[in-house]
C-alpha cells in the first residue's frame, strides 16, 4: 500500500514531508486553495528528499498545457481529476511515458465500473462534490466501492485523516491512500497531523504485512 500526500505549497510542507516522507506528494495545478505554478512545484521539489515522487493534479487542462508543466516541474506521474475521457488518456498517452492516474468522484458502483474501463494505470477514488472536482472533505461511498469490487488498482481519497485511516482501509482495500485536508489546520498543512497519519500508516503497513505472513504459514 502506498501514501500520497496532495496539496503541497510551501516550503514548510516540504520539510514536512522530508521528515515524515510519503511515497508521493501531490501539486495542484487547477484553480485551487492549493493552487501552484509550474515555477513553484519546480523550486518545491529542488528541496523534495530523494525517493518521493511528485504527482500533478490537474482539471480539464489542454494537453499541451498540461506536458509544458510537467516538464517545467519534472512531474513523476499525472493525476487527471476533471472530466477527461478516454479519447482524451489516449492522446495523452501518445505524448508521455508518465503513469496517468484518474479521479473518480464516486456515485455509484456503475460509476466505477465505467472508469475501469478508461486506459490509464490506476485510479483514485473520491468523494463526489456537484460543485467541486475535489477537495471536499467529505468521505467517499465505501459501500459503493465495495459493490464495484475494481479489479483495477485504485487509491482511495475522501475526507481521510489519522482517525479514520485504519477504517477506511479495511473498508476498502485500497492499493493507496490520498490525503490533502485532513491533514491541515486552518487551510495549511499541519506537522503534527502529517506525523500522525504517517505514524498510522506504517502501522496499518505492518499489520497488514502480519495478516500476509499468517496466510503463507
Amino acid at each position: 500500500m502506498k501514501l500520497k500526500l496532495c496539496g503541497i505549497r510551501r516550503a514548510e510542507d516540504i520539510s514536512y514531508v522530508n521528515a515524515f516522507p510519503p511515497d508521493y506528494i501531490g501539486f495542484v495545478f487547477a484553480k485551487s486553495k492549493r493552487q501552484v505554478s509550474a515555477e513553484q512545484a519546480a523550486a518545491l521539489s529542488k528541496g523534495l528528499r530523494a525517493g518521493i515522487q511528485t504527482v500533478g493534479v490537474f482539471v480539464n487542462e489542454p494537453i499541451e498545457h498540461l506536458l509544458q508543466i510537467a516538464e517545467r516541474a519534472r512531474l513523476d506521474v499525472l493525476q487527471l481529476h476533471g472530466d477527461e475521457d478516454a479519447a482524451y488518456i489516449e492522446t495523452l498517452r501518445q505524448r508521455t511515458k508518465r503513469p496517468i492516474w484518474k479521479a473518480v468522484r464516486v456515485t455509484d458502483a456503475e460509476s466505477i465500473r465505467r472508469s475501469e474501463q478508461l486506459p490509464v494505470d490506476l485510479l483514485l477514488l473520491d468523494s463526489f462534490s456537484p460543485t467541486a472536482y475535489g477537495g471536499s472533505g467529505k468521505v467517499a461511498n465505501w459501500p459503493a466501492i465495495r459493490e464495484a469490487n475494481p479489479q483495477k488498482p485504485f487509491f482511495l481519497a475522501g475526507g481521510l485523516t489519522a482517525e479514520n485511516l485504519f477504517e477506511a482501509v479495511e473498508a476498502v482495500h485500497p492499493a493507496g491512500v490520498d490525503l490533502s485536508g485532513g491533514i491541515e489546520t486552518g487551510g495549511c498543512k499541519d506537522r503534527e497531523k502529517i506525523r500522525a497519519v504517517v505514524t498510522q500508516f506504517q502501522a496499518l503497513q505492518d499489520a497488514q504485512g502480519i495478516k500476509q505472513e499468517g496466510r503463507t504459514t
